[in-house]
């Protein structure tokens, strides 16, 4: 592992290397192109910016103090063998630094596990993708904290239930399909809970890393080679947000396919889902540059928390609190659970061979056939 960090072309054909190193240089002139074009319009754009009334400090919120936090962050495996899959998922909860008068404790164990055996299927990480979210999603509304974080966007579980409760239908062969499907009802009400956000003493911020969204651009005419967060990176400053703005809504409207869901539960279910569309419609997004050695966060949450100017200070708050260090490019806490679950996918083969040798142990036929049976060819991940 570690000549492959020292010698990343060593395993590359000498020419292949040559004609990317080659091809750098067109790159870093587009490169450069971009940031020079953002650089000469940074002044007028940040005065549009002004003059639309959507620029505003931390400064201007109400004093609060410090508030209690925690980060959320899940992963899921499949680790394809001969004779069968590997399949886990976990979703763990890590406590943010805490304030000096601060003694909360929230009791162990912070996290949710799945492990299973499954018959091969193509469909087996479209299910445990679902459930892992859910699992995210109940750790979530289960903090004893202020605040809240939630890696990814708020629309993110709607849009990978839909997928799992279609699948279902087909994969009701799948442990985890099962286990999903009976999981659903409890991951839908969490999912509302962070959504409609009603408690003044919790509040929900999914901060996702990458995205694609211009709800800022599209209003104020920037180009459409940059997405709001890239471009805010560069023209907030330290201290700094966005005035809150409603989340991009999608070319066709929000929906939830309950059907596969037993009917004793479906009932319930549909009222849940009527409100959790609902209350998508009613995110809010603000972009929020705590110091000068970060880019812009993209922040969603719900506009009961936007529209109380201490419940807003208090997440702003926190989020500042947690981001003290230019080592750390998002919420300290956010940033230990990706770290943690990020090790799942690299412990899977582990797992395997101790598995392998338990077999092997009580196995009345040939030792050979448990390893190759348990021969891993391929490894799908995800968080």
């Amino acid at each position: 592992m570690m000549e492959s960090v020292e010698r990343p072309f060593g395993e590359l054909p000498a020419a292949l290397v040559d004609e990317v190193l080659q091809r750098t240089e067109d790159l870093s002139q587009k490169f450069l192109g971009d940031f020079e074009r953002v650089r000469t319009h940074r002044q007028e754009w940040r005065a549009s910016l002004e003059k639309a009334g959507l620029l505003r400090r931390d400064a201007e919120l109400p004093y609060v103090p410090i508030p209690t936090t925690c980060g959320i962050d899940g992963s899921y495996t499949v680790e394809r063998l001969l004779a069968s899959d590997l399949v886990a998922a976990a979703a763990v909860a890590v406590e943010g630094l805490t304030p000096p008068s601060e003694t909360r404790h929230w009791p162990e164990p912070r996290h949710l596990v799945w492990v299973e055996t499954e018959a091969h299927e193509a469909e087996t990480g479209t299910m445990l993708r679902a459930l892992m979210i859910g699992m995210e999603l109940q750790l979530a509304a289960q903090a004893p904290h202020e605040v809240i974080f939630l890696d990814g966007s708020l629309t993110t579980p709607l849009i990978h239930f839909n997928q799992a409760l279609n699948k279902s239908r087909d994969t009701l062969h799948l442990h985890t399909t099962a286990r999903f499907l009976d999981q659903a009802s409890l991951a839908l009400e969490a999912y509302w809970t962070i959504l409609a956000s009603t408690r003044s003493d919790r509040c929900w911020l999914a901060i996702p890393k990458y995205t694609t969204k211009r709800e800022i651009g599209q209003r104020m005419g920037w180009p459409n080679t940059h997405d709001d967060r890239g471009l805010l990176s560069f023209l907030l400053e330290a201290g700094e947000f966005t005035t809150p703005w409603s989340l991009q809504q999608p070319p066709e409207p929000w929906h939830l396919n309950l059907e596969p869901l037993e009917a004793a539960s479906r009932k319930a279910a549909d009222h849940i889902a009527e409100k959790i569309i609902t209350s998508l419609g009613e995110i809010q997004v603000i972009y929020y540059r705590p110091y000068s050695w970060l880019p812009a966060l993209r922040i969603e949450m719900s506009r009961a928390v936007t529209e109380n100017p201490a419940r807003l200070a208090t997440a702003l708050h926190g989020i500042r609190h947690q981001c003290g260090t230019p080592a750390v490019l998002e919420p300290y806490p956010l940033y230990m659970a990706d770290r943690i679950v990020k090790h799942l996918p690299k412990a899977i083969p582990t797992f395997r061979q101790i598995t392998s040798q338990r077999i092997a142990e009580s196995y009345q036929g040939s030792i050979s056939e448990v390893f190759l049976g348990l021969h891993g060819y391929r490894t799908e991940s995800g968080v």
